[in-house]
């Protein structure tokens, strides 16, 4: 299928590895030119250079921690232009309720709320102003259905749903839609992260905690980031005009829920 969005631009955040890099991946195959960010600079300009020539797109890299304000200022000095906005930030540590401190929820709320809500806020008049916009807030199936280890994400994310819930009906007459992709378990490092927090709790193998988190899931396996970029890319399309404000499960039917 035919995106129609060959030749526009696009922010993906998070973008070295990852589902950030599926998204970015996917959208460069899509034809649409990249500014793609991440921290650490070696992965990403490792992963721009990929893409740049596999998908023969302009690639502009910012490295840098977009949870700040000087990361943010960094990363919208290279794509103030933008026409599509993917948000991403890789997720708080696990825990339980009594681990986590004022201080633990102000850095979870930095990075993956107030940080989305900052990047919308500056490129939002742009995409208005031109009467095109897509904007995709990856979040978490936890905003759906809250995982006792991720208080801190469930928490954040949850915010900025709240948010977008808002926002996407105000600007969607200008023609920007904005939404929000909620993974499951995907085949990333975060997923590695977690099954090495099963494996020591429980005192078995990485190997076994991937299997008994795999066996949760209807469709038995992890999803992944190239599949999970499909779906972003979709929803950046031109034929994605009519979809404001929803949260889309990718989690392979993980969440038992009727709605």
């Amino acid at each position: 299928m035919d995106l129609g969005i060959k030749g526009k631009r696009a922010l993906v955040c998070a973008s070295s590895r990852g589902l950030g890099l599926g998204c970015a991946r996917a959208l460069a195959e899509a034809g649409v030119d990249l500014v793609m960010n991440a921290r650490g600079a070696e992965a990403l300009e490792a992963a721009a250079e990929a893409i740049r020539n596999e998908f023969g797109v302009d690639v502009v890299t910012v490295a840098a921690d977009v949870a700040t304000k000087e990361g943010q200022a960094a990363v919208l000095a290279a794509a103030a232009d933008v026409d599509i906005l993917v948000n991403n930030a890789g997720g708080p540590p696990p825990g339980m309720w009594y681990d986590w401190e004022r201080e633990d929820f102000i850095k979870a709320l930095d990075a993956n709320m107030l940080a989305p809500i900052a990047l919308m806020k500056a490129l939002l008049p742009g995409m208005m102003e031109k009467g095109w916009g897509r904007v995709v807030n990856i979040t978490s199936v936890s905003v759906k259905a809250p995982v006792p280890v991720l208080g801190l994400s469930n928490s954040a994310r949850a915010g900025l749903t709240g948010y977008v819930a808002g926002t996407a009906r105000q600007v969607a007459g200008a023609g920007v839609c904005i939404n929000n992709l909620q993974p499951g378990i995907h085949a990333t490092d975060r997923a590695i992260a977690l099954d090495q927090g099963v494996s020591k709790a429980q005192g078995i193998s990485i190997e076994e905690a991937k299997a008994q988190r795999a066996a949760t899931i209807p469709a038995g396996r992890y999803g992944t980031p190239e599949e999970f970029g499909a779906a972003c890319a979709f929803l950046c399309s031109t034929h994605a005009g009519f979809i404001v404000a929803q949260n889309i499960l990718l989690d392979g039917g993980a969440t038992n829920s009727t709605m």
